[in-house]
């Protein structure tokens, strides 16, 4: 790899509902609201984010954001718009 180069990462295991929780996670939902806004489970939204961070190789919620952004993953023909808190 040469300097400033990004590590190769396979998104093609990246579905609809990952984009979705990428999405409101980008947009500060927690995990709890998460679960609420995708009628699933709190624990099941804590493996995915777990898993994404894997995938994607970030550090952190935040570093999952950024690198979801750079890999062009929160562009997605409809706006996610979290429902009232």
């Amino acid at each position: 790899m040469t300097a400033g180069s990004e590590p190769f990462v396979d998104i093609s295991h990246i579905d609809a509902s990952d984009r979705k929780i990428l999405n409101l996670l980008y947009a500060g939902l927690s995990d709890a609201s998460i679960a609420r806004e995708l009628a699933i489970g709190h624990r099941t939204v804590q493996r995915r984010v777990q898993r994404l961070m894997e995938l994607l190789q970030a550090n952190g919620r935040v570093a999952l954001g950024a690198r979801a952004q750079e890999l062009g993953l929160l562009r997605s023909p409809r706006t996610v718009v979290p429902a009232a808190q």
